[in-house]
C-alpha cells in the first residue's frame, strides 16, 4: 500500500466515525429503543458533568482576565530589571485580501494607540496579487498615514504558486520570508523578535504588546512556546444580529475554557511566537486552510515535543462576520464555522508525523496520544454531541414498543432528560452573565432594551449549536472523508466595521 492511499485512509477516519455514530444511534433507536434510551441518558449525563467542569475553567480564565486587565503592564515592563525589554522587537503580520480600507485602518490605528514604544514595532501588510489594484491603493494610504509612527512598514505582494493553496497560509508564508530578509539586514537576533500573526481586523488591547513582552521575557524558554490571547469579537458586536453574536461569543467562551487548560491549547486565529521558532520550522504551512493551528503542531514535531502554548489573558478584539445583511451574514457565519472545523485536517497530519515512517520517534508516546486524543475527540464531539443531545435523544421515545413503554426506565426517561437539560441551563445562565459583563459600551443611539436582547439571545443556543456547530463540523469532516473536489479551500470572511 503506497503512502498516498495510507494518508487517504487517515483522512477518511474522522468523517467515518461521525457518520457511524449517527447511523448507529438511529439504527439502535429503531431496533432497540430502550437500549438507545439508556445510551442517551448516559451521554447526556456525561455532557452535563463536562459542561459543569468547563464552567469552572471558563470562570477561572475570566477572573484571571479581569485581574490582568487591571495591571499597568507598560509601567511594569519599563521597571523590569532582569532583561532589557528594549532589545526586543515586535514583528506583526497583517495578511489581507479584498478587505476595505476602513477595516485595515482601524487595525493600524489600534496598534498605534498601544501603550508601547512604537519604534520597536515592525508591521508587514501582506497583500495578494489577485487583489493587486485594491491592495496597492489601500497600502499606499496606510503607508502615508502610519509609516512614520512605527519602526518599519513592509508591504508584500504574494502571487499564488502551483504548490500553494490560495489563502492566508500561503500569503504569510511568503510575507514571512520577505520579513526575514529585512530582519537579517538589521542583524537582529531571531530570538529577540516576537512575531504576531493577526487577522486583518484584529485590534489589540492597548496593553497587549507590553503584556506579551513581559510574558516573553519571563518564560523559561520563550522560543519553545506560542502565546495565545483571548479573542473577543466585540468590534462590531452592537451592529451584529443576535445569531451571529451568539456564535461568535461562543468561540470566545470555548477559548477561555482552554486557556485554563494550557496543556490542551493549540494556537487559534491571531497568536504570537518567537521569530526563531518560525524560521526553524520554515514558516507557516502554505498548502492548508488552518495554518493558524497547524503552526503549533509544526513546532511540536520540530522540537521533539518540547513546545507548548502559553495563555495570555489580555484580549485581541475582532469582528463578527455580520455585514449588515441578515441572510448574507448567516451564510458567512456558517462558512466561517466550517472553515474552523476544517481543522480536522490535522488528524491525518498528526498520525503521519507522529507514527509514519518519517515520523518523529523522539516525542514521548503519551504526549502524542494526549494531543491526538484532544484533537480527535474535539472535532468528533463538535459534530455529534449537539445533534445527539438535542435531536436524536427524543427518537427512541417516539419509536419505543408498547412493552418498552411499560417499563419504569421508559416512563422516567422524559423526566430524567428534562432534568439533565435544566441543569445544563446553569452553564447557559453563567455564560450570559459573563458575556454581558464583557460587552463594550452601548452606542448612545441604541435603546436601553438592547441589553435585554443581549441576554435573551442566549436562548437560541440549542439552535446555534446544531446549525453552526454540528452541521458545519459534519460538513467539513464529510468533505475530508470524500476528498477530491469536495475538499475545502480557504474562504475569506467578509469584514465590515
Amino acid at each position: 500500500m503506497n503512502d498516498t492511499i495510507k494518508y487517504r485512509i487517515l483522512e477518511i477516519i474522522p468523517g467515518f466515525l461521525v457518520w457511524a455514530t449517527f447511523i448507529g444511534a438511529f439504527t439502535l433507536s429503531f431496533i432497540k429503543p430502550l437500549w438507545a434510551i439508556y445510551f442517551i441518558i448516559a451521554f447526556d449525563l456525561y455532557w452535563l458533568l463536562r459542561i459543569l467542569y468547563m464552567m469552572i475553567y471558563m470562570l477561572t480564565s475570566w477572573f484571571r482576565h479581569k485581574k490582568d486587565l487591571k495591571v499597568d503592564w507598560w509601567h511594569k515592563l519599563q521597571n523590569y530589571n532582569e532583561k532589557n525589554w528594549q532589545d526586543y522587537h515586535h514583528l506583526i503580520f497583517l495578511p489581507t485580501y479584498q478587505e476595505p480600507l476602513d477595516v485595515v485602518d482601524h487595525t493600524f490605528a489600534s496598534i498605534c494607540n498601544s501603550k508601547y514604544d512604537l519604534k520597536k514595532i515592525i508591521i508587514v501588510l501582506a497583500g495578494e496579487k489577485r487583489d493587486k489594484k485594491n491592495f496597492l491603493e489601500i497600502s499606499e494610504k496606510i503607508k502615508n498615514k502610519y509609516q512614520d509612527k512605527i519602526s518599519k512598514l513592509l508591504i508584500t505582494l504574494h502571487e499564488v504558486a502551483e504548490d500553494e493553496l490560495p489563502g492566508k497560509g500561503s500569503n504569510i508564508h511568503y510575507a514571512g520570508k520577505q520579513a526575514k530578509k529585512y530582519i537579517d539586514e538589521l542583524v537582529l537576533p531571531y530570538e529577540k523578535v516576537i512575531v504576531s500573526s493577526f487577522d486583518v481586523d484584529t485590534r489589540p488591547h492597548e496593553q497587549y504588546f507590553a503584556y506579551l513582552t513581559y510574558n516573553y521575557l519571563n518564560h523559561k524558554d520563550p522560543t519553545k512556546t506560542s502565546f495565545q490571547p483571548v479573542a473577543i469579537y466585540n468590534n462590531n458586536i452592537w451592529q451584529s444580529n443576535p445569531i451571529v453574536r451568539v456564535v461568535a461569543s461562543s468561540t470566545t467562551f470555548w477559548l477561555l475554557t482552554d486557556l485554563s487548560r494550557s496543556e490542551r491549547l493549540f494556537t487559534f486565529s491571531s497568536h504570537s511566537m518567537s521569530f526563531k521558532a518560525l524560521v526553524d520550522i520554515g514558516f507557516w504551512d502554505k498548502t492548508i486552510v488552518t495554518e493558524d493551528s497547524r503552526i503549533f503542531l509544526q513546532c511540536l514535531v520540530h522540537y521533539d515535543g518540547n513546545y507548548e502554548v502559553t495563555p495570555l489573558y489580555i484580549p485581541l478584539f475582532m469582528n463578527t462576520v455580520d455585514v449588515g445583511q441578515f441572510k448574507k451574514s448567516i451564510v458567512n457565519q456558517y462558512k466561517q464555522m466550517r472553515r474552523w472545523a476544517w481543522g480536522v485536517e490535522h488528524f491525518p497530519w498528526m498520525v503521519w508525523h507522529f507514527w509514519g515512517k518519517n515520523g518523529n520517534k523522539k516525542i514521548p508516546f503519551l504526549k502524542k496520544m494526549y494531543y491526538l486524543w484532544n484533537q480527535t475527540e474535539g472535532v468528533y464531539s463538535w459534530a455529534t454531541a449537539p445533534l445527539i443531545i438535542l435531536m436524536v435523544g427524543r427518537l427512541p421515545l417516539w419509536l419505543a414498543t408498547e412493552n418498552d413503554k411499560a417499563t419504569a426506565s421508559f416512563q422516567n426517561a422524559p423526566n430524567m432528560l428534562a432534568s439533565l437539560m435544566t441543569l445544563a441551563m446553569t452553564g447557559l445562565i453563567v455564560t450570559a452573565v459573563v458575556y454581558t459583563l464583557m460587552l463594550p459600551s452601548k452606542p448612545k443611539h441604541l435603546p436601553l432594551r438592547s441589553y435585554l436582547v443581549m441576554i435573551l439571545q442566549w436562548l437560541m443556543v440549542p439552535f446555534t449549536l446544531i446549525l453552526f456547530g454540528s452541521v458545519p463540523a459534519t460538513d467539513a469532516q464529510t468533505r475530508l472523508m470524500l476528498g477530491g473536489k469536495f475538499r475545502l479551500g480557504f474562504w475569506v470572511s467578509e469584514k465590515k466595521n
